[in-house]
């Protein structure tokens, strides 16, 4: 028709309702959704809404007053670093770390517990798709609410439910796929997990110190949990300057060890020195103690 953008092949134009994401100068970013007739103020000057509609994405736009943006699809990892936040979030470094050795995909049925600000949420629902399902559980009113805000402003509260609820009676849902706990006490919840989860499920939390990393452990293989895998992610960038290649200043380093581990029957059968250490952990402590002290 007269007055419409001529389409070509491979390129994809930036549409109403749209959820896009402006960088600028010194890779400063913004992300909104596109609507007919709104503007979205920068520091840097106006720019309309309707002059982004029809833009291909990839291509440079200005404000106003002739600051240069790209318009571009937000990542997944935008969408989390941008999230509206209350609490500390998982970040993108351990959420990819999650989702892959979860094994979150399309039409999976996903439990959380401590939602806070929706991070890991929002990533849950990005990988299930609007086949799957997640379940999420938070104590905190305003934080229940915080994070359906969330995740309806990037499209995603339809593949989820939210519950206002305290876990300790129990999930709702029977026959999960995954099941992630953002607590800090997980060791109390497990019979909770257990009941929830399918035989096979995955069950995964991240902790922030070694004293509840061991206090979990030794609940992990009291229940019965098995495939237990415990590890930290490190994340160093370079310079992407190839005459100047190096690392750059600072690095992501530690931010929780995450723990992951499956349920399975029959129970898996436990090392009976592992055993003996879980009915008395003090004791073989202190029997350690006086054995490394010992100079015989």
């Amino acid at each position: 028709m007269e007055g419409e953008r001529p389409f070509s092949p491979g390129i994809e134009y930036a549409r109403e309702g749209d959820l896009v994401q402006l960088v600028g100068i010194n890779h400063r970013n913004f992300i909104f959704r596109l609507r007919t007739g709104a503007e979205f103020q920068t520091h840097r000057g106006i720019l309309y809404h309707d002059d982004l509609i029809g833009k291909p994405y990839g291509s440079q736009v200005y404000s106003h007053i002739g600051s240069p943006f790209f318009l571009l699809q937000p990542s997944l990892s935008d969408l989390l670093l941008n999230i509206r936040r209350n609490t500390q979030i998982l970040y993108p470094k351990d959420i990819g770390y999650i989702l892959v050795w979860m094994g979150i995909g399309p039409g999976m049925r996903v439990i959380e517990a401590g939602t806070g600000s929706g991070a890991l949420t929002t990533a849950f629902a990005y990988m299930v798709g609007d086949s799957g399902r997640v379940y999420t559980y938070e104590t905190r009113e305003e934080m229940h609410n915080l994070a359906r805000k969330n995740l309806a402003a990037v499209g995603l509260d339809h593949r989820v439910v939210f519950k206002c609820k305290d876990i300790a009676g129990g999930f709702d849902e029977t026959g999960a796929d995954a099941l992630f706990l953002d607590l800090p006490d997980p060791w109390n919840y497990l019979p909770q997990v257990r009941q929830a989860l399918k035989t096979g499920g995955f069950f995964g939390t991240l902790l922030p110190t070694t004293n509840q990393v061991q206090s979990l452990l030794f609940e992990l293989h009291r229940q019965g949990f098995a495939f237990i895998n415990v590890c930290e992610i490190l994340l160093r960038y370079y310079r992407p300057d190839p005459a100047r290649f190096r690392p750059t200043d600072r690095m992501v380093a530690h931010t929780g060890f995450l723990i992951f581990a499956r349920t399975t029957s029959p129970l898996p059968q436990l090392d009976p020195k592992l055993a003996r250490e879980i009915s008395h952990p003090l004791e073989d402590a202190v029997q350690d103690a006086d054995d490394h002290d010992d100079p015989a």
